[in-house]
């Protein structure tokens, strides 16, 4: 009983930082031309942070034109949460109903939570709680975050421009723990940075991307310089 406390508890405690800053996507989408129930409906929808704030900062840099290049970004970004339901798939549950569900709350979160438990039901626990309490608070706070955008105007007035970077900033950081990921993170931005004047908004986003994929593809910086260095250990 203890632990499926501490399950809880771990849980509940990523459920309230993540539903936070869901106020500043709600605020973000309504300055970018979104009403408030286009923004409450992708939030229910599409229910993915990094896709969502994808979205809506290429549709504001380009407005409609931009808007394929905005659903490409966003779809690019949520491509991570087919692996996770790869991973959750024997976790959630053997029913196909169980884990049609399922795949609406597998996000970065409850994933985290649920493969940090060392007990299946402990996981079952993690995940459905984490992924249903973020579901719930993150579009509560969309809501505010879109009235209260309507009100305050301007978001730059209040730094919200720079929330969906923020975010985004906070997600990869603790990403950046190996060479080859700081390779791929600079050779991205710099690659970014040199396309965004030339490119219509969201493609340098894209063709960024395709750094990390060619990296990945041949791994490159994936291995250590000294083949006498200790390598990781393999959890089977």
């Amino acid at each position: 009983m203890t632990a499926e406390r501490e399950v809880w508890r771990e849980a509940l405690g990523v459920v309230l930082a993540t539903s936070a800053y869901g106020v500043s996507f709600g605020a973000l989408a309504v300055a970018s031309g979104l009403d408030v129930w286009q923004t409450c409906v992708l939030s229910l929808l599409m229910f993915t942070g990094g896709s969502q704030f994808a979205f809506v900062g290429v549709f504001a840099a380009g407005g409609v034109a931009a808007l394929p290049s905005a659903i490409a970004s966003a779809v690019l970004l949520g491509v991570r949460n087919v692996a996770y339901g790869m991973r959750m798939s024997p976790i959630v549950g053997t029913t196909a109903g169980r884990r049609v569900l399922a795949a609406h709350f597998t996000i970065d979160e409850s994933t985290a939570v649920a493969v940090s438990q060392s007990d299946p039901r402990l996981r079952r626990v993690g995940f459905w709680v984490t992924g249903i309490g973020i579901f719930l608070g993150w579009n509560a706070t969309t809501l505010i975050g879109a009235l209260v955008g309507d009100v305050l105007g301007d978001p730059k007035t209040w730094g919200l421009d720079a929330a969906a970077a923020a975010a985004f900033l906070a997600l990869l950081w603790p990403r950046l723990k190996q060479r080859q990921a700081v390779a791929v993170g600079i050779a991205a931005a710099v690659v970014a940075a040199a396309l965004t004047p030339a490119l219509m908004p969201g493609l340098p986003v894209l063709v960024a991307a395709g750094v990390a994929i060619l990296v990945g593809w041949f791994d490159w910086l994936g291995r250590d310089a000294d083949p006498a260095a200790p390598q990781p250990e393999v959890i089977r």
